[in-house]
């Protein structure tokens, strides 16, 4: 579904992205992983369009990501929740919600029920200003917002940071469900590795902007937790 082929990224003279491959095969949750400061949120932020990038393919079901705007993004289809939310605070959940609605292919003007009923508690707060919710609230309504353009690629950028445990559980059975009940694919960056072994059907770790090791999340074993997870 996304392919990510020989990307190189640059902050100023500062090379970031070396060569970098990713793929997220359809209907599979894959977790980035890595230390802090290897490169992961500038991949996402590259995808979605937010970072330029050098040179390189980015293809999402076949359609060349580079010649798009950042802004036609979401339209294709592509769900992103940035690290730190980033939800609107001056404006109600509902205000948050409804912006999503004009990148939908089929050009619905009403928040879909199934929001509501994975996030109980923003159908009671509709009313309230997103920066007047608590944390974990405010990351309920940024992956309700992403969902709102009924995303086929949710891109997660560490979901459970700075989340009380129990809506980290809450946040772990949503991605479960969305990606294995109703086939979500899904491309997450997380710091837990318990989180990341329950969620994820694969891993791909980066270290110092380059793509070290992959495969099924069974398969990380040990050693690589020790050469590039442990700080």
């Amino acid at each position: 579904m996304l392919t990510v082929e020989k990307i190189n990224q640059f902050y100023g003279e500062s090379h970031t992205l070396w060569d970098l491959d990713l793929h997220v095969a359809e209907g599979q949750c894959t977790c980035l992983m890595g230390r802090n400061g290897v490169g992961k949120s500038t991949l996402l932020d590259s995808i979605m369009g937010l970072l330029p990038v050098s040179d390189g393919v980015i293809h999402f079901e076949g359609d060349n990501l580079l010649t798009r705007d950042a802004e036609d993004r979401a339209s294709l289809g592509i769900g992103y929740v940035p690290q730190g939310r980033q939800i609107f605070p001056l404006l109600t959940v509902e205000e948050n919600l409804l912006i999503g609605l004009p990148a939908r292919a089929d050009k619905k003007k009403e928040i879909p029920k199934f929001i509501f009923d994975l996030f109980p508690v923003l159908k009671d707060m509709l009313n309230r200003r997103g920066g007047d919710l608590s944390g974990g609230q405010q990351q309920q309504l940024a992956i309700g917002r992403a969902l709102v353009i009924d995303p086929k690629l949710l891109i997660l950028d560490e979901p459970t940071e700075g989340i009380q445990p129990n809506i980290v559980a809450e946040i772990g059975d949503i991605i479960r469900k969305l990606n294995k009940d109703i086939g979500l694919t899904v491309l997450l960056v997380e710091q837990k590795l318990p989180f990341a072994r329950r969620v994820a059907d694969r891993f791909c770790i980066l270290d110092r902007g380059k793509h070290v090791a992959d495969g099924a999340m069974e398969d990380l074993g040990d050693q690589l937790i020790k050469k590039y997870l442990t700080v």
